[in-house]
């Protein structure tokens, strides 16, 4: 991990002189590195490893889009994709996802061609990436089917964006939110989650079975 050790603002530096050298050279770089940001940023493909394992080889948008199991959807991505148990169900030909007392569909066209009705009733995990967690007014209006109460928190401003750490029916969820937002620790927010890029796991095996 030959950047480890320096600053934030040499480290962005030397990720675009080693990224634009890797181009003038026209040669095969292999770099390691347990920063998921370093090779999200640098490499054309990404071995993901654990344990020893091969997990997923995959370029850095099929990864963070499609990971094949959980430990791949939790390393690529920063704040990290947020897991909730959840009982799959089935509302004619439309999906469900219920945790707690919130019940949120999963569009007929995210499930197109795939069936998951062996796990109709079971546990599963569900995955949503902190940028697809919204509490803007325009998102929740359009979004009645995948709507949630939280409590916030805290909130952290980034500049560009806010982070809110919101407890919504006793999980812990992380939303990217625009700056604009008026959320303050103590609040009940109302959140819209984007069901289109949601992803499930299989609770034993942690396989992906819908991303």
């Amino acid at each position: 991990e030959p950047l480890s050790n320096l600053d934030a603002k040499l480290r962005a530096q030397m990720r675009t002189e080693i990224a634009k050298l890797h181009k003038r050279l026209g040669t095969t770089f292999i770099y390691v590195t347990h920063d998921q940001t370093e090779a999200m940023t640098m490499a054309d493909r990404i071995v993901v490893m654990k344990d020893g394992f091969i997990q997923q080889v995959d370029t850095p948008q099929n990864l963070y889009e499609r990971p094949v199991n959980e430990f791949v959807a939790g390393f690529m991505g920063s704040p990290q994709m947020n897991f909730l148990d959840a009982v799959l169900g089935k509302d004619g030909a439309q999906y469900t996802l219920t945790f707690g007392k919130t019940t949120v569909k999963i569009p007929q066209s995210k499930t197109e061609g795939t069936s998951l009705d062996e796990y109709i009733g079971k546990t599963v995990t569900f995955g949503v990436r902190p940028e697809d967690v919204h509490d803007e007014p325009q998102f929740l209006a359009k979004s009645q089917d995948s709507l949630a109460t939280a409590d916030v928190e805290v909130t952290e401003l980034m500049g560009a964006e806010i982070y809110l750490y919101l407890n919504c029916e006793g999980n812990s969820l992380t939303a990217r939110v625009d700056p604009a937002s008026t959320a303050k620790p103590g609040d009940k927010a109302n959140i819209a989650l984007d069901m289109m890029k949601c992803h499930i796991f299989d609770k034993d095996t942690e396989l992906a079975i819908l991303n």
